[in-house]
Order: C-alpha cells, then sequence, then structure tokens
C-alpha cells in the first residue's frame, strides 16, 4: 500500500504546527519524521490514522495503481503504535494482547507467533501496570507482529528500549519492508534499518 500526503496543513490548540507537507511512503520503504519537539510529528501520525482531521490538503491511501478508501485502509491496512503504549493498565498482558491482535484480526497462532517473537511468556501473567516501560513497548509490538498490515505507524517506537531489543525490533522492522510493508515513524534518534528523512 502507498501512502501520498499532499499540501498537508495540521492546528492542534489553535496553532498551526506545519503547511504544504507533502511525501510519499511507498511498499518496502521506511520514512523517519524528525523536527523539535511539539513540531508536529506525533499529529502527523494521527492524521494519518484518521484521529484528527487536517486543516488543509490531502492524504490518499493506494493498493497499485487504484485509490483506496481512506476508512478501508485506516480500518484494516494500517497499524498506529503511539508514544504511549496504549495498555490497560488492570489487564494481564496475555488479556491484552489478545484483545489487542484479536480485534485486529490475528488467529490464535499468530498471536502464539508473537509471544516467541517478543518474549512475552514470562510477562504473560503479570498486570501490564507492573511492567517495565520497555516490557510495554515489546507487548505494545505484538500486535503489529501478530496481525500483519501494510502500513506501520510508529511514535518514537524505540524509545524504551535496550540495545538487544533495539536490534531485535530493526529485524521486525527490515522483515516488514521486505515483505513489501512499509513504515513512517517519528523519530529523535535514527532508525536501526535504512530511511528517508521528512523533516518538519
Amino acid at each position: 500500500m502507498r501512502l501520498i500526503v499532499e499540501n498537508l496543513a495540521v492546528a492542534r490548540g489553535g496553532r498551526r504546527l506545519f503547511e504544504g507537507l507533502g511525501f510519499a511512503a511507498e511498499p518496502g520503504e521506511a520514512v523517519a519524521l524528525t523536527g523539535a519537539n511539539g513540531s508536529g510529528k506525533t499529529s502527523l501520525l494521527r492524521a494519518i490514522a484518521g484521529l484528527i482531521r487536517p486543516e488543509d490538503g490531502h492524504i490518499r491511501f493506494e493498493d497499485g495503481h487504484s485509490g483506496l478508501e481512506a476508512d478501508e485502509a485506516r480500518a484494516s491496512r494500517l497499524h498506529l503504535m503511539g508514544h504511549q503504549d496504549g495498555l490497560k493498565p488492570t489487564r494481564t498482558a496475555r488479556e491484552e494482547l489478545a484483545f489487542q491482535a484479536r480485534w485486529c484480526g490475528a488467529p490464535e497462532a499468530a498471536i502464539a507467533e508473537a509471544v516467541g517473537t517478543l518474549e512475552l511468556q514470562p510477562l504473560l501473567a503479570l498486570e501490564t501496570r507492573k511492567l517495565s516501560a520497555g516490557q510495554k513497548r515489546r507487548l505494545a509490538l505484538g500486535r503489529l507482529v501478530a496481525a500483519p498490515r501494510a502500513l506501520w505507524l510508529m511514535d518514537e517506537p524505540l524509545a524504551p528500549l535496550d540495545a538487544r531489543w533495539r536490534e531485535r525490533i530493526g529485524a521486525l522492522m527490515a522483515a516488514h519492508l521486505a515483505g513489501g510493508g512499509s513504515i513512517l515513524a517519528a523519530v529523535h534518534d535514527p532508525l536501526p534499518i535504512p530511511a528517508r528523512g521528512v523533516s518538519l
């Protein structure tokens, strides 16, 4: 799936964060969004996911040479992983992963595969509020592994991870790109994979 952003402007709290933004993310490509805090990186990801409305411009999705309905693309072709991991604190890691992955259509075998890939088995009986920041991030990534979707929208995906897990998640990202997926990530530190930069 191809993502096209054209002449986009986004405002939050009465302040225009950016305007005239245009770029595309092609299948097999990673794009790193850079810029100062408050420049609009998170807001851009949320606009692409359909959670906020741009002031101007267009966000389009294409499959091959034909357009996709934005609602269809957002419902079944992309994952948004925010800076906050979005985990319910009183659920166990097992319950949270099962809920999120099944919501995205993942079968049980795929959930089990995500548990193995991200080494989540020792965490499954714990409430998510008891997990470290890095463990929470691995749990949040479980949905992306269990329910593959073409476009990953990621907000500081590696921030809470140690060096070992940054390398492991880099390998997962590379595999996603090799399979024709794409990644749009808001970052301060470089991604562990080749990525084209877009500055806000």
